[in-house]
């Protein structure tokens, strides 16, 4: 595995539990970074901890992102731990039910948004300011090709992750003229667990799109996240990066 250099970064992982946000903390150690690992679950995140094996440089936190107190209490958290905050990984989301709009009900629709877009907003907007005064920092949400194509049958979470892909697009403009850049990626299907929650007949339709006829993988998905969050992207900011094999048409 080729390094990207992440020396004495420091790196808040939402999701970071499981699938893909496991995944990039495993990437970003590798890579000589420090990680807080920001999930719901104390016990997938006290395995997750087991599983990296390195308690000097990771730290957990279990923590509803939807609730303003509390992203701004594990921010503290963080920040007191580690000297600081360098990296925001927002990679927490669900998929939700298989449904036409019409058949969602009111909370369906509501919890989709509030973990996948609004819970978005509020890490960014408890993190940047610790970020500023350092002038230095790197943002990358996790979008998906739904937000860019809409998914039948996914319309609170194709909305959401549309929500996303404006509001990468939007903060990496505020902060342009700092050196914090803030930049999405936009999977098709990755092998997570977060399929499971998809009914089988809405696996197969987005497998379908796919030309290069497989899913990804959370490590090819964590390498583009860790070169998005390294020195090297400099000169990128608001851009949307997919990682679809072949799907994206735009």
């Amino acid at each position: 595995m080729n390094q990207i250099d992440l020396q004495g970064k420091v790196a808040v992982i939402t999701g970071g539990a499981r699938g893909i946000g496991l995944a990039v903390a495993r990437r970003f150690l590798a890579s000589g970074a420090q990680c807080s690992l920001w999930d719901k679950d104390p016990v997938a995140l006290e395995a997750a901890a087991k599983a990296l094996g390195d308690p000097a440089r990771v730290q957990t936190q279990a923590v509803d992102i939807t609730q303003e107190s509390a992203v701004r209490g594990a921010t503290a958290a963080t920040a007191s731990r580690f000297g600081g905050i360098d990296l925001l990984v927002n990679n927490a989301g669900i998929a939700g039910v298989n449904k036409k709009l019409w058949e969602c009900t009111a909370a369906e629709w509501r919890a989709v948004m509030e973990l996948d877009l609004f819970a978005v907003f509020l890490c960014c907007q408890s993190i940047v300011p610790i970020m500023l005064p350092r002038n230095c920092g790197r943002i990358i949400n996790v979008a998906s090709i739904a937000g860019k194509e809409g998914n039948p049958n996914a319309s609170h979470y194709s909305a959401a992750k549309a929500g996303v892909i404006g509001l990468t697009k939007s903060l990496g403009k505020e902060l342009a003229t700092t050196g914090i850049r803030v930049n999405c990626i936009t999977p098709a299907v990755i092998e997570t667990e977060i399929l499971q929650q998809c009914s089988k007949e809405h696996v197969a339709y987005m497998l379908a799109k796919i030309p290069l006829g497989r899913p990804g993988t959370v490590d090819e998905v964590a390498a583009l996240v860790a070169w998005l969050s390294s020195d090297e992207c400099s000169f990128t900011t608001g851009a949307v990066f997919d990682i679809s094999g072949g799907r994206a048409t735009y």
